[in-house]
């Protein structure tokens, strides 16, 4: 894996499980996060039940949002991040927004907008997503978001969707 010669990036990941014990599943996914090389924690969001996106036929999910300092480039941190939710029985369908035992969404990745073919940051959905937004306020009130603005304004105009503290 390649780093970005010493410079330290803050890094905000979204986690969310809905099979298999999901909060077993977030908190093993942050911990072996945080096992990843040349990454450190800085926080980690209260836990959040949340409605489903797309089919309705599934359980809830919980999420969270955990913000990393890293030296890791972009792509080789998404490659970790998958090995992760591999390890936790991360089974991809063709289906989007099914049923999963670990989603891990590289999020933020400093002040930087990233356009490849399996990577887009800031997340395409970040600014509509409740599940996303109010975690990500929780651990960084004053967050700007690239290309979307302060994070302030974004929940302002973020129903809660129901959305619950755990």
């Amino acid at each position: 894996m390649e780093s970005l010669a010493g410079i330290w990036v803050t890094v905000y990941i979204g986690l969310g499980s809905n099979l298999a014990d999901p909060i077993g599943q977030i908190m093993s996914a942050r911990t072996a996060i945080t096992q990843i090389d040349r990454v450190r924690e800085l926080a980690f969001s209260s836990l959040y039940h949340s409605a489903p996106m797309g089919p309705q036929d599934q359980p809830d999910y919980v999420n969270a949002v955990m913000s990393i300092t890293t030296d890791l480039l972009p792509i080789d941190l998404l490659r970790c991040l998958q090995g992760i939710e591999n390890d936790q029985g991360r089974i991809r369908k063709e289906q989007r927004w099914g049923a999963r035992t670990l989603d891990l969404d590289m999020l933020l990745y400093g002040m930087q907008c990233i356009e490849l073919p399996d990577l887009k940051v800031p997340h395409p959905g970040l600014a509509e997503r409740a599940f996303v937004l109010y975690p990500l306020s929780e651990i960084s009130p004053h967050l700007q978001v690239p290309g979307k603005g302060n994070i302030a304004d974004l929940l302002a105009s973020c129903p809660t969707n129901e959305l619950k503290k755990v």
